[in-house]
């Protein structure tokens, strides 16, 4: 290894001798190379090539040295020396063999990797192949053929040098990859619809709504900053409130069936008032018993005899039927408790304001998508997108917001990923198109982000599968892909 570095500091400074000195040696004039080839593969780069010492007259005292090297563009620094192929003349070959006998060896005497004696005026060729390791760096060097001659006293006479390919590596093709970006189908009329749930409280067997009976007071002011928001906003025209109201299984069926629309009735009255809304925007409906919310509320519960209460609930089909047998469990006190502390959770009023959204232009859009991006639909929001400059923090942003407001639509899911790849973030788009592996702009772009994370034969799979499901991007990508293959 020091004998490695000591040749590559001593070319170094060598290859800035004077002009006159080099002349002393017309060698490397003399020396052709024939069938050169560099071949590379993921992690190596092989040098060969033929050197044809035809019409090289060497002195027979000298021994020449000719080594491949790769030399720094910028800089001119020799950074890697190849092992050097040895040619010595008559006497020098004579020479060589003694010290060879007698184990002796210079310190620049590094071992060659093929050693031959010159045999002046008639043919011989040198056949060269040498593997290195492939680093980043290798494009931006040249390859020369260093050749090096040292004289009868072992003394070193001169250098040459001759530039053999230029540069050594060319830099891997840039593929230009078409991404799949879906314009979103436009939506004539936004409908739009929000469902909440008030959990409000009525005295028993009553159906009046009494805003100062227990928490009513806070659960109303719920109510009303939901509403507030929906009827304050101008760019909205609320088109119907359904009301469904749910009863606790206690007491007869048909008498809490009855007794949950009444009350479905006086909360659908209190807004209507408050709100001004039309009767023939209300549709108002008593569910009565909901025995699969009491099922939920049981089953996550640790409440005694839970099993038995579960068996009740599903092997006894008359919801009456059903009491009689809750209310033997443990003497009765397993009912007390389930009337105390879980049947509470399970009556409850659930409303859903349906309403239409105006359209906004992207001026408008750009605005609301900051403070309301729920009133954008998906093409709104693409245009917005598409109003600022690709991979700028606005343009990903949008496509991750429409992700949030719509995150089982798939052209959200397609156009986020793509805005992902543009930014880098090669995983997360594969990781957001998990769920599509059937989609073709899907798969298009997994294949682009595999190939943009070095994954070429994952690449390539999604690439053909999107291509045979009929995607001219795929079909356009895959060239580029070959492009880039044949470049590495």
């Amino acid at each position: 290894m020091n004998k490695i570095k000591y040749a590559l500091v001593a070319i170094s400074l060598l290859l800035t001798l004077p002009a006159a000195l080099k002349a002393q040696s017309p060698y490397i004039h003399q020396i052709s190379v024939d069938h050169l080839e560099v071949s590379k593969a993921t992690d190596i780069v092989t040098v060969q090539m033929e050197i044809v010492l035809d019409g090289l007259n060497l002195r027979s005292n000298d021994l020449l040295r000719i080594s491949p090297a790769l030399r720094m563009k910028d800089s001119g620094e020799v950074v890697e020396l190849l092992p050097p192929v040895q040619i010595e003349g008559r006497k020098r070959s004579i020479v060589q063999e003694r010290k060879a006998s007698t184990g002796i060896r210079d310190e620049w005497d590094t071992e060659a990797l093929q050693s031959l004696r010159r045999k002046n005026g008639t043919a011989q060729r040198v056949t060269y192949s040498y593997t290195i390791p492939r680093k980043e760096w290798m494009s931006q060097t040249d390859l020369l053929l260093v050749e090096r001659v040292y004289g009868c006293a072992d003394c070193f006479k001169l250098e040459e040098t001759q530039v053999l390919r230029t540069p050594f590596l060319t830099d891997p093709y840039q593929p230009n990859y078409q991404l799949s970006y879906i314009v979103p189908k436009v939506e004539p009329v936004k409908a739009r619809a929000d469902k909440h749930t008030a959990v409000l409280n009525f005295r028993c067997d009553k159906h009046d709504l009494d805003p100062n009976y227990k928490s009513n007071g806070q659960i109303l002011s719920e109510v009303r900053k939901v509403m507030d928001e929906i009827t304050g906003d101008e760019n909205i025209k609320v088109t119907q409130l359904s009301i469904v109201g749910y009863a606790s299984p206690e007491g007869s069926f048909n008498h809490n069936k009855a007794l949950a629309e009444r009350r479905s009735n006086s909360f659908a009255q209190y807004l209507a008032q408050r709100y001004h809304l039309p009767t023939n925007q209300l549709h108002v409906s008593g569910y009565g018993e909901d025995w699969v919310k009491t099922r939920e509320v049981i089953e996550a519960s640790s409440i005694q005899d839970k099993d038995e209460i579960l068996r009740i609930i599903d092997e006894v089909a008359n919801p009456d039927a059903r009491d009689a047998h809750l209310k033997r469990l443990s003497r009765g006190e397993t009912y007390q408790i389930m009337l105390r502390d879980y049947y509470p959770q399970i009556r409850r009023t659930e409303y859903t304001v349906a309403y239409e959204v105006k359209a906004f232009d992207v001026a408008e859009a750009r605005e609301v998508i900051k403070v309301n991006p729920r009133l954008l639909s998906l093409n709104e929001m693409y245009l917005v997108a598409k109003s600022y400059p690709a991979n700028s923090p606005e343009f990903k942003q949008v496509f991750d917001i429409a992700t949030r407001m719509y995150p089982d639509e798939p052209v959200a899911i397609i156009n986020a990923s793509a805005s992902d790849i543009e930014a880098g973030s090669y995983q997360v788009a594969i990781d957001r198109l998990s769920k599509l592996q059937h989609d073709p702009s899907a798969l298009n772009n997994i294949g682009i982000a595999y190939s943009k994370l070095g994954n070429y034969e994952q690449a390539k799979s999604y690439l053909e599968q999107a291509k045979a499901q009929g995607s001219q991007e795929a079909a356009a990508n895959l060239v580029e892909l070959e492009k880039l293959l044949q470049s590495l």
